[in-house]
């Protein structure tokens, strides 16, 4: 049985994960999307109520049926390196392999129609407040009047955009940032904006979770930082002076964590935290593919082994709902 990475050519997070599965003996294909057709060539064919599929890459064959896990790590659009791209030949690639992929037994890592509900940012907050995380006041506008009012109620504001990228090609990180007290909102009407209270923290905390395996680390933060630079509010920017070190996690927050990716139907998450001055674990977003190499490299944590253990275990998925009908309260 095989283990399928849908994922773009440089990804070193992806690498670390081969290399384990290389290592235990598990098959393993790797593909890009971007390369479909092409580089990539596939073909499912119906007979009788079977279904037969086989995807080529590398000059590799994989049968569908034959996949033990799929990993939707970092995948390229479907068609976009084709001789002549075009957002048609995109969705029929996009239809044609999803398509295929979701007829397997095969594990998820994690399933593409679960992975596109969890992205949602309003979402995420509203789910880790039913799962028992602590999450502070935001509000996503276009109204300035609203903002304005929200201001008045939380003075220590911070704005980040809502889906976290950019319009770039490829897509920068667009930091997160305080807002200044004499701020004019007026600009909110032109796209949705979202305002959090600021959190005055004394640690970030990055928790990886795979499976039931939370893996989490902490990152003093700068005590004679500037609270206004954006090193000190977004720890994407933060300077590599202070190391993140493994931490333990308080047991309520893995109950509520194990609770989240219970009922969001995902394999993986990577949670962001605030951890203020009483020690609290502020919840901030769960990215469902986010990166662990940098965390693994301070820290000496297995996330690639535990990841790659995850992909490599046998036995199909149990059938799963994603479209909420079955999803219950933490």
């Amino acid at each position: 049985m095989t283990v399928l990475i849908l994922t773009c050519e440089e990804d070193v997070t992806a690498d670390m994960v081969v290399v384990h599965l290389n290592a235990s003996g598990v098959p393993v294909v790797r593909l890009d999307p971007a390369d479909l057709p092409g580089g990539v060539a596939l073909s499912g064919e119906y007979v009788h109520g079977a279904f037969r599929g086989h995807l080529q890459s590398a000059g590799r064959l994989v049968s569908i049926a034959g996949l033990r896990s799929v990993w939707v790590r970092r995948p390229g659009a479907a068609a976009a390196r084709a001789s002549e791209p075009s957002a048609w030949l995109t969705e029929e690639s996009t239809q044609a392999l999803y398509g295929m992929l979701r007829g397997s037994d095969a594990r998820w890592m994690n399933h593409p129609d679960a992975a596109r509900r969890a992205r949602h940012k309003p979402w995420q907050l509203r789910h880790a407040q039913r799962c028992g995380l602590p999450v502070p006041a935001t509000l996503i506008t276009t109204f300035p009047q609203a903002a304005r009012e929200f201001a008045d109620r939380y003075p220590d504001l911070v704005v980040k955009p809502v889906s976290g990228a950019h319009p770039q090609d490829p897509p920068r990180a667009v930091p997160t940032s305080r807002v200044a007290p004499d701020t004019d909102f007026s600009a909110v009407a032109y796209g949705p904006t979202l305002l959090q209270r600021r959190i005055g923290k004394k640690a970030d905390i990055r928790l990886t979770a795979v499976g039931d395996r939370l893996l989490a680390a902490r990152k003093a933060v700068d005590e004679e930082a500037d609270p206004d630079d954006a090193a000190s509010v977004d720890v994407r920017f933060a300077s590599s002076g202070t190391p993140w070190r493994a931490a333990d996690v308080p047991p309520r927050i893995a109950e509520a964590v194990r609770g989240y990716l219970r009922d969001a139907e995902l394999a993986y998450g990577a949670f962001d935290f605030a951890e203020d001055a009483d020690g609290t674990w502020w919840f901030l977003e769960c990215n469902q593919a986010g990166q662990f190499g940098f965390v693994e490299v301070e820290t000496g944590q297995p996330i690639a082994r535990t990841v790659a253990e995850w992909l490599a275990r046998p036995g199909a998925e149990e059938p799963r709902s994603v479209n909420g009908a079955n999803s219950t309260v933490c």
